[in-house]
């Protein structure tokens, strides 16, 4: 098994233009299987309020729900980088608050980062959680939970005006003392120019390929999340086909008394028959 990679490895790479993968999960299957492919950092995303809790977004998940699947992915993953999306309300109200949460995902879940949304208007929140001695990792550009704000689920920094924005959150994300930056949904021009523009490793999550590397959802990846597939996602499979069809002609078999046949039970053991026969009568 490779070693596990951590803030210097990640630096390390950046500087010699190495791509780092990364990808979401959410409990221990998932988080095994991307450990056994060779995966760089696993994100134990807030995205879960929809891929796996059934959520319309991402505002209700909670520090609960986060430490819960980050627990399960740890298991799974021992020995893989695993970062813990801090959830809506977990960082927003006080310095203190936020560094108590960053805090809990260390200790309870064995992370070794935690991520927020934000650029300038959080930056005393990251620079907060970094002295304590927490890795954060910034994400701007389309945030999630800034959707409603920002009037749904669209691209950012399409203008110059809007660009300049992003740019001075990038700024801001690294002046405070995040090791790494995330950049979700804005043109690769500017992906380009933050990247070239900041000394930590920056990633892409449909932001275009000029950077350090990138994550997906899993869920959008494996085609198993079905209510909407985001422009930047290429799916590599059909889980959701593939599970249904089985489900399907599950129940068909069972309807018709195909399953279970006579390998798929246990039967009485050998010799014991007789005696096995009298008990049941027993009971007649």
């Amino acid at each position: 098994m490779a070693k596990k990679k951590g803030r210097l490895e990640f630096l390390e790479m950046k500087k010699k233009g190495e791509k780092v993968t990364w990808i979401t999960a959410y409990d221990y299957p998932t988080a095994l299987f991307a450990e056994t492919a060779g995966m760089d950092m696993i994100l134990v995303g807030d995205s879960l309020g929809m891929v796996v809790l059934g959520y319309s977004g991402t505002i209700p998940v909670t520090m609960d729900d986060c430490i819960r699947h980050c627990q399960a992915v740890r298991k799974g993953a021992s020995n893989t980088f695993v970062m813990g999306d801090m959830p809506f309300g977990s960082y927003q109200i006080s310095d203190e608050l936020a560094v108590e949460n960053a805090v809990r995902f260390f200790k309870e879940a064995e992370v070794d980062a935690v991520k927020l949304e934000g650029g300038v208007r959080v930056k005393r929140r990251i620079r907060a959680i970094a002295d304590s001695g927490v890795l954060v990792c910034g994400h701007i550009g389309l945030t999630p939970q800034s959707s409603g704000p920002m009037g749904g689920f669209k691209a950012q920094g399409v203008t110059p005006d809007s660009a300049r924005y992003v740019i001075e959150d990038a700024l801001a994300v690294e002046e405070s003392g995040a090791y790494a930056l995330l950049l979700e949904g804005i043109p690769p021009e500017l992906t380009a120019f933050i990247h070239k523009r900041l000394s930590i490793p920056v990633y892409s999550i449909g932001a275009g390929a000029p950077c350090d590397g990138q994550l997906i959802i899993c869920g959008d990846m494996l085609g198993q999340f079905q209510a909407f597939t985001p422009k930047f996602v290429k799916k590599y499979a059909n889980v959701a086909e593939v599970v249904t069809n089985a489900f399907k002609q599950y129940a068909e078999e069972v309807r018709a008394g195909v399953f279970p046949a006579d390998e798929h039970v246990y039967h009485i053991r050998k010799g014991c028959e007789d005696e096995y026969a009298k008990m049941l009568e027993e009971y007649e």
